[in-house]
């Protein structure tokens, strides 16, 4: 399911952040991590999903880097690199993303993850609330419930090469949009994004997540907190969201409508609206 050279154009602009391009930072003794940084103002420190990296993202970064520095931080594993050590946890995750922080001299900025980002927010936040000024998470909930799907996703990613061009396999991205794609264009953008993550990668990260945990700590997270729903969100309902929310002292919860897993690409309008308003509440000179 490749683009179309003319469809392919339409979204290159997305991957194009006229920067001097991505920033290779290698963390001693843990491997690499790309960073992008674009845009002036309060700075958002963006952490992407489980599959898609920082290009994944992009789009939202670009609407944000309106008004704010983005830093868009590229998980491990993204890279493709054969034989690159990967986290195994969570946690090892958020270790990263704190060392990337301090190694940028940033002084406690605005932390959004979606998905599994959104998990690895969470986990830096009750780990190292020194380090986040706001916290966003869209997508995400404090554990990870490992239904019949999950499984399924984990057992097959691990043990089946699955060819990126099968339409019955990547009809299983079309879910993340939580209803019909808005345009071919857009869901091309999705498949072929998700499956530059080796799907290795996709499974150890579903394993990190079966140990997640952070239900009995959120009290720890030091910070004003937005929690972003699609209320067509199939992969973590809009409930368990809602419950995050209300579970985490002094939170807002927004649920954006006719919306699924991957709002931020879908309704970036929508995201950047209550990013920006979360942002302006605490910075209002930066808005």
């Amino acid at each position: 399911m490749r683009l179309s050279a003319k469809r392919r154009g339409m979204w290159n602009g997305y991957l194009n952040l006229h920067l001097q391009g991505p920033t290779s930072t290698l963390f001693a003794g843990q491997g690499r991590v790309d960073v992008v940084r674009l845009g002036q103002g309060e700075p958002i420190v963006l952490v992407p999903g489980l599959a898609g990296g920082w290009k994944l993202v992009a789009p939202l970064a670009r609407r944000l880097a309106k008004d704010h520095e983005v830093i868009l931080f590229g998980l491990r594993g993204d890279d493709g690199i054969v034989g690159a050590p990967r986290p195994a946890s969570v946690d090892e995750y958020a270790t990263d993303l704190a060392e990337m922080i301090g190694h940028l001299g940033l002084e406690r900025p605005t932390v959004m993850g979606v998905s599994f980002g959104g998990a690895v927010a969470l986990k830096l936040a009750v780990e190292r609330p020194n380090l986040v000024g706001s916290l966003i998470v869209q997508g995400a909930e404090a554990t990870f419930h490992s239904g019949l799907g999950a499984r399924i996703a984990k057992g097959v990613l691990e043990r089946f090469p699955l060819p990126m061009d099968n339409r019955f396999v990547n009809q299983f991205f079309n879910l993340l949009h939580g209803a019909k794609p808005e345009s071919e264009a857009l869901a091309d953008f999705v498949v072929e994004r998700c499956w530059e993550t080796d799907q290795s990668v996709m499974a150890g990260r579903l394993q990190a997540l079966e140990s997640f945990d952070v239900s009995e700590a959120l009290w720890r997270i030091d910070a004003p907190t937005l929690v972003l729903a699609g209320t067509k969100d199939v992969v973590v309902p809009p409930a368990r969201q809602e419950a995050l929310a209300k579970a985490i002292a002094g939170s807002r919860f927004h649920a954006i409508e006719g919306a699924g897993h991957i709002a931020f690409l879908t309704h970036g309008a929508d995201t950047v609206r209550e990013v920006t308003r979360l942002i302006r509440d605490q910075h209002p000179a930066a808005c």
